[in-house]
């Protein structure tokens, strides 16, 4: 009896840990899709970067280079570029560049 009391109890708090803020980012993902507006910029899942110039229940018109029009599923949009920048800005550091002059682990710096 003890034994089943334990496997509930850690049934439960798998649920509470793992399914619930699954359930979270889920929810707001989709809200983020069916809150994209016409002239914002996305990011598809697969990667690509456009602008938002049609909207359609189930599709969007996404230029993605000058005069280049495609047709995507609302599915497929991964991000809005502005909140992407948002993020950034609100205390993420972005990786420094590496310079130039620096050398490679276990060579000497050149001499200039």
């Amino acid at each position: 009896m003890e034994s089943l009391i334990v496997i509930v109890l850690l049934l439960g708090l798998l649920w509470v840990f793992i399914a619930l803020p699954a359930r979270r980012r889920q929810q707001q993902h989709r809200a983020m899709q069916d809150s994209v507006a016409l002239g914002d910029e996305i990011i598809t899942a697969g990667g690509m970067h456009g602008t938002v110039r049609e909207l359609g229940d189930e599709e969007l018109r996404v230029e993605i280079a000058p005069g280049v029009v495609v047709t995507l599923d609302r599915r497929a949009v991964a991000a809005v570029a502005t909140d992407i920048e948002e993020v950034e800005e609100d205390g993420e550091e972005e990786p420094e560049e590496p310079d130039e002059k620096r050398s490679a682990p276990g060579r000497a710096p050149e001499a200039s």
